[in-house]
């Protein structure tokens, strides 16, 4: 069994890097973002494909060679890889999120605090927008339109409001766009949103439980979400000074990326602590660390862990998504489809006007800034998994939802590249 275990260890992460980069190089060959290609290597060796990387979730069953492949390697049944393969499938998870808290926290030190400030009253014009708009259209349209029931029709509608900072943040970073006055209004915003999306996440779930709406947990959110940022950006101003001098103590071999994982993890526990998400707390260590005088050393040092360990998150993003509920000819898709198509054109909509809802002096993309904010990815997966999990969706609305997600997911990278035609960003400038 440990050598079953072993094999399924190393067998998965070998399968990922390879598909991963080989369709990465297709990617880069077709003058598209490399994430394209991680999400769709995902899908190939997923659910959706091989069945050779599978969420235990999914409740499918492995890919019969491989099984047997491992099976004879270890002397143990195939029905006890399969066994092995689910128990230790979270493990594969933990680095899959490691690589999204390394992302982001590459993605705050990569920002510039003082452009993220200024631009602080667009991005929450922008994250506002993006919240409202699709929740809006999305909850009445299913429910006057298609006659949904009001729980069913909110969820689909809170659904619609996320946006994925982990794929905004990479498309971004790779078009070299991360540090302009676009790039800082969507990062803000979409840290924003996540804040929004853990508020009505909260609301959503107390409606589904049955239980009496208190405003009191609302507020405690919203409290510890403003008390989050204000240290964040207090910490920013203050903190980098005692770190520099921490680091400039050490000898040891690795101490830059050791020294900045601790940051990266007192940060996402803090945030995880007060009831917001981790992933707002590795923004935010990036983000207290960007004026560190030795900044671009430890960006040199993470890129190769976001390099690794990211690769694996959006990959797995991909190996859960059921592509085969857009088939038309499946009699049962029919229903789906149709709410699908009113929920893609409402989460694009509804996140394309925000590029449009704040006020700038100066002269903006505000179509980059709307397709920035497109993405749903994990944090609409997670939407998803929530409602299936409370029994609150039923058939098409889960495959709708899911359309939507893979929709927006697969459609803003490509719609980014394309309307910034391959060029450089422009030179940055202060916001």
């Amino acid at each position: 069994m440990e050598v079953a275990s072993t094999l399924i260890s190393v067998g998965r992460i070998l399968l990922i890097f390879v598909a991963a980069r080989a369709l990465a190089e297709v990617m880069v060959r077709l003058q598209l973002p490399t994430i394209l290609g991680e999400l769709l290597a995902g899908v190939l060796i997923g659910f959706s494909g091989l069945h050779f990387i599978l969420p235990p979730e999914t409740g499918a069953q492995l890919n019969s060679t491989l099984l047997n492949l491992v099976s004879s390697l270890s002397d143990v049944t195939p029905d006890v890889v399969q066994s092995i393969y689910n128990s230790t499938f979270p493990n594969l998870e933990s680095l899959a999120t490691l690589g999204l808290f390394a992302l982001l926290f590459l993605t705050g030190l990569e920002s510039e605090l003082d452009e993220l400030v200024a631009v602080g009253l667009q991005a929450s014009t922008v994250a506002v927008t993006g919240v409202v708009v699709p929740f809006a259209l999305g909850t009445l349209g299913l429910l006057y339109i298609f006659h949904l029931p009001l729980i069913p029709a909110v969820f689909a509608g809170a659904a619609m409001t996320a946006t994925s900072i982990g794929i905004t943040a990479s498309v971004f970073g790779e078009l070299k766009y991360l540090r302009t006055k676009e790039g800082q209004i969507v990062i803000g915003a979409a840290v924003l949103d996540d804040i929004l999306g853990i508020v009505i996440l909260a609301v959503v779930v107390a409606l589904a439980g049955g239980g009496a709406l208190e405003i009191g947990p609302i507020i405690k959110l919203l409290v510890a979400a403003a008390v989050f940022v204000a240290a964040s950006l207090f910490l920013s101003r203050t903190a980098a000074p005692l770190f520099d001098w921490v680091l400039d103590q050490l000898k040891a071999p690795g101490e830059v990326v050791v020294a900045s994982f601790v940051v990266l993890c007192l940060c996402c526990f803090a945030a995880q602590a007060i009831g917001l998400e981790a992933a707002l707390g590795a923004f935010a260590a990036g983000l207290i660390l960007s004026s560190s005088k030795h900044t671009h050393l430890i960006q040199d040092t993470v890129k190769p862990l976001v390099a690794l360990f990211a690769t694996i998150f959006f990959v797995l993003i991909g190996t859960s998504m059921d592509l085969s509920v857009l088939n038309p000819l499946d009699p049962s898709n029919r229903e789906g489809l149709v709410v699908a198509a009113f929920l893609l054109t409402v989460a694009i909509l509804g996140k394309l006007v925000s590029g449009w809802s704040y006020l700038s002096k100066e002269k903006t993309n505000r179509l980059v800034v709307g397709l920035g904010m497109m993405p749903r990815g994990e944090v609409g997966l997670i939407f998803l998994g929530l409602g299936t999990q409370a029994k609150l969706l039923n058939p098409a609305l889960e495959a709708a939802i899911l359309i939507m997600v893979i929709g927006t997911t697969f459609l803003a990278p490509l719609l980014l590249r394309l309307v910034l035609g391959g060029k450089e960003a422009p030179a940055e400038q202060p916001a």
